[in-house]
């Protein structure tokens, strides 16, 4: 009896055993490939590390924008039990509408929903220790901006998605943005982590120093929200050069956008107008029609002029801004009285050929290389497109589009005797300076000595800024009141203007170029009533500010 039961189990332990063999083999065989994809589904997990953009600061240090860690979080609803009790709990921690989080956390028909993108790590942090099951956590990273509005065309922005989308974000994004890393996570059989490795490690992005003065910018962008204020212009940019190096040392564009939401802001104010606009300069390029016909010697200073009260050029009448009779005027007068009868007879006397050489010897009609993305090159015509009239409009800044950044180039030769630079915002990458490019000489020191002491007579009584001054500070500049193209009409509109200023101090040596464009200003359109008080306001703070000392 013993022997027939002790028989019996071994049968069973034996057919157990066979089982347990069949399923070992079932499993490691035949099912041997879908249970190794669900085992590392479920217990290796890899995570996509993003990389830290590099910081942009200004070029004394000062943070302009920022990268902070934080997470992605989001859910899988089927594996939220409460989920009103759940997005209560979360709302205040996230700081989202408890009503706007119940609907995602409440949507079966979803495995995965994002709660929140790019949250702080210390929010996120609060929001692990309430250890909710269905919860997620994808590292990310935030881009911020502390300074708010200040540069906030130049510095672009950052998508949600860690995208550069405008802006030195964009422009600078081989630089700044690094290389994502992937971490492989090994958990075991009650998801504890167990190994951690990093299989590609992560790579910064290096750090941009720029040109840029934070106090000087914001100053800018306080004059230009008043320019706004009593204007109401479409728009408004300012640039603040030094003319000895190129360095940019403020830009800016009205409407202000702040940084940290500038996806709130209509896209003409993001734009940046510095490079981003082009528009026909009227008189502020009369500068360049004598500084050319100083340099070929066509004119000097003194050389007079007879000036009929109309000037018929094909089919075009030429006149002056104000009535007036016929009279005699000199080189030095037409600029500083800004005649535009006078501009086009000193420009005919270059001629077609050679005036195209000078608007191109100044950089207009080509990028001026300054590395912001959407950069404008302008409009100019080869001279072998020139009509029979080209020549009444061409001296005078009328048919031709220049960007703000351009002609603010184009007036560090005058201002640099002679030597054009090229715009320089980047100053330093990953710590180590980046040299400017080398100046090239467009004009003799003494021609553009010359067109400075011109200058200095549009800021002197009977010029056309006259009342621009500021005391101990001699100053040159040239005002600009430039009709826009009308594209209904094909001919130049009677009610939409751009006015405009470029100046710079001391005149005799100058360390500071400003120039402010105001498009479509209401009220008034003069270049000296509406932008040169600007020019002023800036160029009074910046010369103390500068340590540049008074006369």
């Amino acid at each position: 009896m013993l022997e027939r039961r002790i028989g019996l189990l071994f049968v069973v332990f034996a057919g157990l055993l066979l089982l347990a063999g069949i399923r070992a083999s079932y499993f490691g065989l035949i099912r041997h490939d879908s249970l190794s994809r669900a085992a590392a589904t479920q217990q290796v997990q890899t995570v996509e590390l993003p990389a830290a953009r590099g910081t942009i600061s200004d070029r004394l240090g000062v943070d302009l924008a920022v990268s902070e860690p934080g997470d992605d979080i989001a859910a899988n609803p089927h594996q939220i039990r409460n989920p009103t009790r759940v997005a209560a709990r979360l709302a205040s921690l996230l700081g989202v509408d408890p009503n706007v989080l119940l609907p995602k956390l409440s949507d079966r028909s979803r495995g995965f929903v994002y709660l929140a993108r790019q949250v702080p790590a210390t929010a996120s942090d609060r929001v692990r220790r309430l250890k909710l099951d269905g919860l997620s956590f994808i590292p990310a990273m935030k881009r911020t901006y502390p300074r708010g509005v200040a540069a906030a065309q130049v510095l672009g922005m950052v998508g949600i998605d860690g995208k550069p989308l405008a802006g030195l974000e964009l422009g600078a994004n081989e630089t700044l943005g690094g290389q994502g890393g992937r971490r492989r996570i090994v958990s075991d059989a009650l998801g504890q982590p167990i190994s951690i490795t990093d299989d590609h490690p992560v790579k910064a992005g290096r750090d941009v120093r720029l040109t840029l003065d934070a106090a000087l910018q914001d100053q800018v962008e306080r004059v230009l929200d008043g320019v706004g204020q009593a204007y109401h212009p479409k728009g408004a940019t300012a640039i603040v050069m030094d003319p000895r190096d190129g360095n940019v040392l403020a830009l800016a564009n009205w409407p202000r956008v702040d940084a940290n939401n500038a996806g709130a802001a209509p896209a003409y104010a993001r734009q940046d107008r510095a490079v981003g606009f082009t528009y026909e300069p009227g008189s502020t390029f009369k500068a360049f029609t004598v500084a050319a016909a100083l340099q070929d010697r066509k004119v000097t200073p003194d050389t007079p002029f007879d000036l009929p009260v109309e000037l018929q050029v094909a089919d075009r009448k030429i006149h002056d801004a104000h009535d007036r009779g016929p009279e005699t005027l000199t080189v030095s007068q037409i600029l500083a009285q800004s005649s535009n009868v006078g501009a086009v007879l000193v420009g005919m006397r270059l001629r077609t050929q050679r005036f195209d050489h000078w608007v191109r010897a100044f950089g207009f009609g080509r990028p001026t290389g300054i590395g912001l993305p959407g950069e404008e090159q302008g409009i100019v015509l080869p001279w072998q497109k020139y009509s029979g009239s080209s020549m009444g409009n061409l001296p005078i800044g009328q048919g031709e589009a220049v960007t703000p950044l351009q002609m603010a180039t184009g007036y560090t030769a005058i201002a640099n005797g002679g030597v054009l630079r090229r715009p320089r915002l980047v100053a330093a990458v990953g710590g180590k300076p980046v040299a400017p490019a080398p100046g090239r000489r467009v004009l003799s020191a003494a021609t553009a000595a010359q067109v400075r002491q011109m200058l200095r007579g549009v800021l002197a009584p009977g010029g056309t800024a006259s009342e621009a001054s500021i005391p101990g500070y001699d100053l040159a500049g040239k005002t600009g009141t430039a009709e826009k193209p009308d594209p209904v009409t094909g001919t130049y509109s009677k009610s939409r203007y751009i006015a405009s200023f470029v100046g710079f101090a001391p005149a005799r040596h100058p360390r500071l170029l400003v120039t402010v464009m105001v498009d479509e200003p209401q009220g008034s359109i003069y270049g000296g009533q509406v932008a040169a008080p600007a020019f002023t306001r800036i160029a009074a703070f910046a010369m103390p500010y500068l340590g540049i000392p008074p006369r």
